[in-house]
């Protein structure tokens, strides 16, 4: 690393402890919360909706690039009918204008049925955003994660996890004092993704058979508490384990782990039959202060990316290798490379009520690259105001300095009803 991207990297490093940032809110995180404050517990409502507007700059490595504007409507409906019946629907709707063209993208994060027959046991059928992992930056047991985003928004991971396709499955799970047993079943429902705005996507959420059996289990005060995974496709059966640990009253300890023969990220691009044992990792801590501040230090390692050497030749040959590995990496939302890192802050009520700070550093640890992420955001009663800052440092073809955008801007105005 030369020094001054050793000094931009420790002041962004820095800059993100100091600012003891705050995460940005999921959007149905948000959306409960501003349920929680609108509404007394007499009075809760099964029904939230989001309507934001947004408007985006950014400076490109290439060429300039119009500004954007942005209205997203997005909404959940989780309504009990009878004792034992609950339907839940939620959808997002994004419409996008840039330079005088429009683009739509509707989003059918989860529409499905469940029933509770006893107090131990649910089961639901239709689309559902199931979702695994303790890690933050990355998942590697989130196993329905593969192209299940139709419209990005927002590179803050825990967007990335909520606004997304959910895939249609039969569920069950049965409870018990101590732990859960959850077993799931997702059926082929087609063969390719689709570009139309109001597609349900069904080749994207369903391109193949699978089922997912996941068991915890508590061990009394031992603060052991795992949870297993066993995950099957027509490419790969997987292991998962998720465990975290809480050390003292402030500080808990993670680590996500998957692994499995599985053919490469590499090997699916160009089509070659490199199937192996590949294992891929989650793992950090997060430390939390009385005064709100959240620090999360992740490190991540996937088996299926390329490694420095594999690395190097794909940046150094032709662009159209590079350019197809790079969109089937971020199609599966695999890691680019095999060995990275991040850092989260969060703080909230940041110096002035109802401010909320963010920001985290993603460093890919082979080519030295990074992307930043920063957040100012204030929290009204039933409206928000937000400014964010992206920027994607590194040399040309690396993970971060080989995308287009250089930095983003995006002002936002989110509304609560």
């Amino acid at each position: 690393m030369n020094a001054p991207n050793r000094g931009l990297t420790l002041a962004l490093l820095l800059a993100a402890v100091l600012a003891h940032a705050d995460d940005a809110l999921s959007d149905d995180a948000a959306l409960a919360l501003a349920d929680a404050t609108a509404d007394t517990p007499s009075n809760a409502r099964d029904w939230r909706f989001l309507m934001e507007l947004a408007g985006a700059g950014a400076q490109y490595r290439f060429n300039d690039q119009p500004t954007e504007a942005r209205l997203s409507l997005d909404g959940r409906i989780d309504h009990r009918f009878e004792a034992d019946w609950r339907v839940v629907f939620a959808d997002r709707l994004d419409l996008r204008s840039a330079g005088g063209h429009q683009h739509s993208v509707n989003t059918l994060k989860e529409l499905y049925l469940g029933w509770q027959p006893r107090d131990d046991l649910l089961l639901d059928a239709g689309r559902i955003n199931t979702r695994y992992g303790v890690g933050f930056g990355y998942n590697p047991t989130d196993f329905f994660k593969v192209g299940a985003l139709r419209s990005v928004t927002s590179v803050n991971p825990a967007s990335l996890r909520e606004n997304r396709l959910g895939s249609v499955m039969l569920r069950g799970q049965t409870l018990w004092d101590s732990g859960a047993l959850t077993a799931l079943y997702s059926p082929k429902l087609g063969d390719a993704p689709s570009d139309d705005a109001f597609n349900p996507d069904w080749g994207a959420s369903n391109p193949q058979d699978r089922w997912l059996i996941a068991a915890s289990q508590s061990f009394g005060d031992s603060n052991l508490n795992p949870q297993l995974l066993l995950y099957h496709d027509t490419d790969t059966t997987q292991l998962g384990l998720n465990w975290s640990v809480l050390l003292g009253d402030a500080t808990v300890v993670y680590v996500e782990w998957a692994g499995g023969r599985q053919q490469s990220v590499a090997g699916r691009a160009f089509n070659v039959d490199d199937a192996a044992f590949r294992n891929a990792v989650s793992t950090g801590l997060t430390w939390t202060a009385a005064t709100k501040l959240s620090l999360t230090l992740e490190y991540q390692y996937d088996g299926s990316a390329l490694d420095d050497a594999g690395w190097q030749r794909l940046q150094g040959g032709p662009v159209e290798p590079y350019l197809r590995y790079r969109q089937l990496a971020a199609q599966r939302q695999n890691l680019t490379t095999r060995h990275a890192a991040m850092l989260y802050a969060q703080w909230q009520d940041a110096l002035i009520q109802r401010v909320d700070l963010s920001g985290f550093v993603r460093q890919d640890l082979i080519d030295d690259s990074r992307l930043s992420w920063l957040e100012v955001r204030w929290r009204g009663d039933e409206t928000d105001v937000a400014l964010q800052w992206q920027y994607d440092a590194g040399n040309s073809r690396s993970n971060y300095g080989g995308l287009p955008q250089r930095q983003i801007w995006q002002a936002l105005l989110s509304h609560y009803f």
